[in-house]
């Protein structure tokens, strides 16, 4: 960057973030080109901090609040955070250290933010946090309240399509699986990180829930919605993971049948429970035990995909071709840039953004093939 600096293609180089949270003393050795440095703690106070860098001031203190939010997601579909931090304290993962306990942002917040976005033109709103399905327990009720939550965002009548991410599976209540087989606005999709399989693995990992516990959800989501999208992340290679362990999860993908599905290898975050725990696995038997679940995954997902030929969807048109032959389009089982697209030969003058209908006429690996109706 200090090039780009040095020619004048960059005036001022600010970097934000959890690497600046977790090692700022570091990066600033590293990286002198940086003129400020925010940590996650002092977003309230960006404009603050950037007019201090600038020398200059407002007529008033400008704190950046989610009112003024610029959209990097195009201008149909937004991301609503809901809370921020994490209280699971999974033995992997540094996001409590980083990011501190869950904390939700109150109700009404929220509303006024997806109310604003409906206002610009948003279609899709994808409700995130760490824990989604954790949203208020601090707040207002131990037993959480994403389904009123959702319930409200779907009286927004500007809305179209409403999805929830990561939702852990000991929190997914019949109540929010009711509401969403109910729903004409939330996707019958579920994002669901479960991890792995096996008990012994789980405990480690200090999840709170048993191998048992998540197949049983997953029957019962596929009972009450039986179109409903299921995806999950994994980790495999984790501290002590034996190849009996990794055996039952790769049985459980391939009964299973996940219609999307990510694969990771462990890597050892610093300051974590899991990176001193013993039985640490080599590096390419991790690389080996990913490799073999994606390939699995990939022959699960192509008949998942042929499954839906012949089938009527309707899609958000989101992008067209260099040479405007086909549209880029996604329908309910697909979020943007984690999953597939649907491609549709451009027959009718669309509009991005706009919503039609299509028939599956064809897959890709890990796309579909449709013809407007």
């Amino acid at each position: 960057m200090s090039v780009y600096k040095e020619s004048g293609k960059c005036k001022y180089l600010v970097a934000m973030g959890c690497l600046v949270k977790r090692y700022k003393e570091e990066l600033e050795k590293s990286m002198p080109e940086v003129d400020l440095w925010i940590s996650l703690d002092e977003y309230d106070n960006f404009w603050i901090k950037i007019e201090q860098m600038l020398k200059i001031s407002s007529p008033k203190n400008d704190l950046l609040d989610y009112e003024k939010r610029v959209i990097t997601t195009g201008d149909t579909t937004a991301y609503l955070k809901i809370a921020e931090g994490c209280s699971n304290y999974c033995t992997y993962c540094a996001i409590p250290q980083i990011r501190g306990k869950f904390v939700s942002r109150p109700m009404e917040d929220i509303l006024k933010e997806a109310n604003k976005l409906a206002d610009k033109g948003i279609k899709e709103i994808i409700v995130i946090a760490q824990d989604t399905t954790k949203y208020g327990t601090d707040l207002y009720d131990k037993n959480g309240k994403l389904p009123e939550l959702l319930s409200k965002l779907e009286k927004i009548e500007k809305i179209k399509w409403i999805r929830f991410l990561y939702a852990y599976p000991e929190s997914i209540t019949d109540e929010l699986i009711e509401l969403v087989k109910n729903s004409n606005k939330i996707c019958h999709y579920f994002d669901i990180p479960i991890q792995h399989r096996s008990d012994q693995i789980l405990k480690r990992m200090n999840r709170k829930t048993t191998g048992e516990d998540i197949e049983n959800l997953i029957k019962k989501i596929r009972k009450e919605i039986p179109d409903a999208i299921i995806r999950t992340s994994l980790i495999v290679g984790f501290p002590g993971e034996t190849e009996e362990d990794f055996e039952e999860l790769y049985s459980f993908v391939e009964k299973t049948g996940f219609d999307k599905l990510g694969v990771f290898a462990y890597s050892i975050e610093e300051g974590t429970p899991a990176a001193k725990m013993d039985g640490q696995i080599h590096f390419n038997t991790k690389k080996a035990r990913r490799n073999k679940i994606m390939s699995l995954q990939q022959k699960i997902s192509n008949i998942n995909l042929k499954s839906k030929i012949g089938n009527t969807y309707e899609v958000l048109i989101e992008n067209i071709t260099a040479d405007g032959k086909y549209y880029m389009a996604r329908s309910y089982m697909d979020v943007p840039e984690m999953d597939g697209v649907c491609w549709i030969k451009n027959s009718k003058s669309l509009k991005i953004g706009q919503f039609a209908k299509c028939k599956i006429v064809d897959v890709l690996e890990y796309d579909l093939i449709g013809e407007l109706i």
